[in-house]
């Protein structure tokens, strides 16, 4: 791998996603990010005040990447997230964790299940099933191939930002982006 692929997105935005905007967005932003990470939770505003103010203009993508030496209950969150998607109230549950990092254990997601309607009953034993365990997994290793190694690690259009994460900087950074692609889209409309 060169060192230039390491800055890249190598599992492209799919269908198995979740993603919050149009797919025809100009800019795509995916976070790689932590349940239980603090910064993540810091983020997690900005990132709601960055999708009001592009609106439809931005595609937002969340992927699992639980640093579970550090935060012991990030991959059963994730997990969590993963089986309230199943219901189609997977946002719903992104935002709960959110919302409530310091309450990430059993029965808090249990309770969290409840609140949005999902049936508490099995609900742990779906989230500690291989195949939720899998799809947590699968995000952390395409995470990994693009060179993640903290959360939250923020990707646009497929290319690594490493920026600060402020408001102002990432409003900043998705607008160059946006430029950057309007600038191909019409050099390819012109055969440059």
């Amino acid at each position: 791998m060169s060192k230039a692929d390491e800055h890249r997105l190598t599992r492209p935005v799919g269908d198995r996603d979740h993603a919050q905007g149009p797919a025809d967005a100009p800019v795509t932003l995916v976070e790689y990010g932590d349940y239980e990470c603090p910064h993540c939770g810091r983020a997690y505003p900005i990132v709601r005040a960055v999708q009001d103010h592009f609106g439809r203009s931005l595609r937002f993508v969340f992927r699992n990447f639980p640093l579970t030496e550090i935060h012991p209950h990030a991959a059963l969150a994730a997990a969590a997230a993963e089986a309230a998607g199943d219901q189609g109230k997977f946002w719903e549950m992104h935002d709960l964790l959110f919302e409530h990092q310091n309450r990430l254990g059993a029965t808090d997601l249990e309770k969290y299940a409840s609140q949005l309607g999902i049936g508490s009953a099995g609900f742990l034993d779906v989230i500690r099933s291989t195949e939720k365990t899998r799809q947590v997994q699968d995000d952390f290793m395409s995470g990994v191939r693009s060179g993640v190694n903290g959360t939250p690690t923020f990707f646009l259009n497929g290319m690594r930002y490493d920026g600060p994460w402020d408001y102002q900087d990432l409003v900043a950074a998705i607008e160059s982006s946006m430029r950057g692609t309007t600038m191909r889209s019409a050099a390819g409309k012109t055969g440059a």
